[in-house]
């Protein structure tokens, strides 16, 4: 009964997505997993309406089970938006779903090398993808066609961000936490040649005195940016730092760029950019905030133009590709204090929440990433 549940629910999938925009919906993608005070595990990807004018705004179209102890982590979409890759802190499985194809279907990737995976980026041309391992220091790199492992860089401990640049030959990764525990906070970003997978530096993110204990977390590039310009979220130090390339010494100068105490904002997490980059946006997961950011000037010195209220945990963000809405999902890691579950609606034209997607919380489940269905989503500089 239950697949017979299950098969109902993908076909419902392939009606909707198949009417196209006729009718008023935005379908988004969120694996959750159930909050610590639930007995029973369960993990799964639910695909959801959250346009707030919608007559099924909340409903679940679809929900693909997935592996109670797989601790699913990030969905990452290729370029073209043809493929997602899911990441997993539990099992050292990298799961591949090819979009193009209705009903979605999960290819796992085995990935023994990479203990605690976590974010995934990819070569501008589409044909390569790099995974970073925070529990073994590890970067995987993976064909994108064949989805093999072409290559394993080891990098300084504890990685989790990673950002690349083609033009320039340069990978990025932040040195953040011991995922056993969250301890042992990192203080650096370290600079990969690219072509060779060798570790040319490291970076401090801050000028405190060292073990500084900032936690690095994640990091991008502004797109079209000439010099080329990195963001890093910090999520222990509360600060935004920027890495500015210098072309005459082929190398990064980093600085810090913002603090958000003064704005009673902390745990910065994800970057986002419009489509223009001369925004900037900023999920805090505590209180829970998104921020956004003038970067039409110097780069390397964001100005804030406003904060919105978001929730406890705020992580992800997820864009239409109109400019009219964006979705927080607010959870971290099932974190107290910092997983309330919900999906805050921004009307972004008017900078305003609109509402809140309450399904999965009223069910004793938290989001762990959102992404838009590709008719619908914008990559924001991901």
């Amino acid at each position: 009964m239950k697949q017979a549940r299950r098969w109902m629910a993908l076909a419902w999938l392939i009606l909707t997505l198949s009417a196209g925009s006729a009718g008023a919906e935005i379908l988004a993608m969120l694996n959750y997993e159930t909050k610590p005070e639930q007995i029973v595990r369960k993990e799964g990807i639910a695909i959801i309406d959250v346009d707030p004018k919608s007559p099924t705004f909340g409903k679940l179209m679809a929900d693909i089970p997935l592996p109670p102890d797989l601790v699913a982590h990030h969905i990452f979409y290729t370029h073209d938006q043809n493929k997602a890759y899911i990441t997993a802190l539990g099992k050292s499985i990298l799961h591949v779903m090819d979009l193009t194809r209705f009903p979605y279907r999960l290819k796992a990737i085995q990935v023994p090398e990479c203990v605690v995976g976590e974010d995934v980026v990819f070569s501008d041309n589409d044909k390569t993808w790099y995974l970073t391992c925070m529990g073994s220091n590890k970067v995987i790199v993976g064909d994108v066609a064949s989805d093999r492992v072409a290559r394993i860089i080891d990098v300084p401990k504890y990685p989790h961000g990673i950002a690349i640049h083609d033009e320039i030959d340069r990978i990025l990764t932040t040195s953040t936490v011991r995922a056993s525990d969250l301890g042992d906070p990192g203080e650096i970003i370290a600079v990969i040649e690219a072509s060779t997978g060798k570790v040319l530096s490291t970076h401090k993110v801050t000028d405190k005195p060292s073990p500084a204990g900032d936690a690095p977390v994640e990091v991008a590039f502004v797109p079209r940016a000439n010099p080329p310009v990195a963001y890093i979220t910090n999520m222990y130090g509360g600060t935004l730092s920027a890495a500015v390339w210098d072309p005459a010494r082929k190398d990064f100068e980093v600085r810090r760029a913002f603090d958000f105490a003064p704005h009673e904002a902390g745990v910065p997490l994800e970057m986002y950019f419009n489509k223009e980059a001369d925004r900037l946006f900023v999920t805090t997961a505590k209180p829970g905030k998104f921020h956004i950011f003038d970067i039409s000037g110097d780069r390397s010195r964001p100005r804030l133009l406003k904060t919105l209220p978001a929730a406890a945990g705020a992580h992800h963000v997820a864009f239409t590709k109109d400019g009219q809405y964006a979705f927080v999902q607010n959870s971290l890691l099932n974190l107290p204090g910092m997983s309330d579950g919900s999906i805050t609606v921004i009307d972004m034209k008017a900078q305003q929440v609109v509402t809140s997607m309450d399904t999965l919380k009223n069910q004793g489940l938290n989001p762990n990433c959102i992404v838009l269905l590709p008719e619908w989503n914008e990559p924001a500089g991901h």
